[in-house]
């Protein structure tokens, strides 16, 4: 029931600040919109490099909304307020980054196979997208969550933040984008799908202790 009042007061707060939700899901909508064009719509190339493109821009997207993560409650005091908290400091984190992913991340996921239309995947790829967003957004958002916490206390944070965790998404990326070139190619997904299911229980189970350290730190500095 805790974890559900939590989630709940997240929830609301995001929907009282509604371009922290519409900003990253319009910068993915816009960069993989502007690709058609940019290539031709019916060249060859674009779908090829679909995979990679999706996942470029849910990555940038994921990135964007990262910086201001916690930096709202470390201006009005909320963090300390977590440290003097009587439920465990990674409850908390995981709440906080569990109504970020509901509303950016789901989000993203909802309107990806639109998307994916305009670079020419084939519907019989859905299944491989849909399933690599919702296994691969939890770990791009629990993996850019560590930066956020290290880099709040910090003015202009965001370059630092981007530097910290871009080498982290990189098995993500690979994984994400080969999922989907192994549907385009009509080959098996499962083994993809596996190592992306093994990082999201990896991410999900370390990354709230890393994220409650690093926010430890940042409040005690």
């Amino acid at each position: 029931m805790v974890v559900i009042s939590l989630l709940g007061r997240e929830l609301r707060l995001l929907c009282r600040q509604p371009g922290d939700v519409v900003n990253p899901l319009v910068f993915f909508s816009v960069v993989i919109a502007l690709f058609p064009p940019a290539l031709g719509a019916q060249s060859q190339f674009l779908q090829k490099a679909a995979p990679g493109l999706v996942w470029v821009a849910a990555l940038l997207a994921m990135l964007l909304s990262l910086d201001g993560l916690f930096r709202a409650d470390f201006e009005d005091g909320s963090l300390e307020q977590w440290m003097l908290s009587p439920h465990p400091m990674f409850v908390l984190v995981l709440v906080k980054v569990a109504a970020h992913w509901i509303c950016s991340g789901l989000a993203m996921v909802a309107v990806a196979p639109l998307l994916a239309l305009t670079l020419g995947l084939p519907a019989h790829c859905f299944v491989a997208l849909l399933l690599s967003l919702l296994l691969g957004t939890p770990v791009l958002i629990l993996l850019g969550a560590i930066g956020a916490a290290l880099t709040v206390g910090l003015r202009r944070g965001g370059l630092l933040l981007g530097l910290l965790i871009l080498p982290l998404y990189v098995p993500v990326l690979i994984l994400g984008s080969g999922t989907l070139q192994a549907a385009l190619q009509g080959l098996p997904i499962a083994g993809y799908l596996l190592w992306l299911s093994c990082l999201a229980v990896l991410a999900i189970t370390l990354a709230p202790f890393a994220i409650g350290a690093a926010l430890s730190i940042s409040v005690a500095e």
